[in-house]
């Protein structure tokens, strides 16, 4: 996969220079260049950026534009992850994710297997047949 040329094609298909990407994500141009030309990896926040200039679905960047199939999901409700019925907004997963940056490696292991357990524990109790 080469993220640096499915930027490259994109922006030829719309006829973008790479000093309009450069006017629409605030990225340098020297840095797309870069970018396309194999020499630096972007971090996923830059590849939104691209994706948003480019007026595409992140994920094409990936499939070199081909179409994916959406997988199937269980019936969960979208309101019980991005906010809603728990009352978890993405203002709260913002300030979660900044924390957990903030956190050394020994500190956000454990928080990340304390969170495994209690994930698997529950997925434990839903596949338990009722007791009724």
């Amino acid at each position: 996969m080469d993220i640096g040329n499915a930027i490259r094609q994109f922006r030829a298909a719309k006829k973008l220079s790479q000093g309009d990407v450069e006017r629409r994500t605030g990225l340098l141009r020297c840095y797309t260049s870069r970018v396309e030309n194999g020499f630096t990896v972007p971090s996923p926040e830059t590849l939104e950026k691209y994706a948003k200039a480019l007026e595409i679905p992140l994920y094409q960047l990936f499939t070199n534009g081909r179409r994916v199939k959406h997988p199937v999901l269980r019936n969960v409700g979208i309101a019980d992850h991005a906010g809603g019925s728990n009352g978890v907004g993405p203002g709260e997963i913002r300030a979660f994710r900044k924390a957990l940056s903030r956190m050394d490696d020994r500190k956000r292991k454990l928080l990340l297997s304390i969170a495994a357990r209690l994930a698997a524990r529950s997925r434990k109790r839903r596949s338990r047949p009722s007791a009724r």
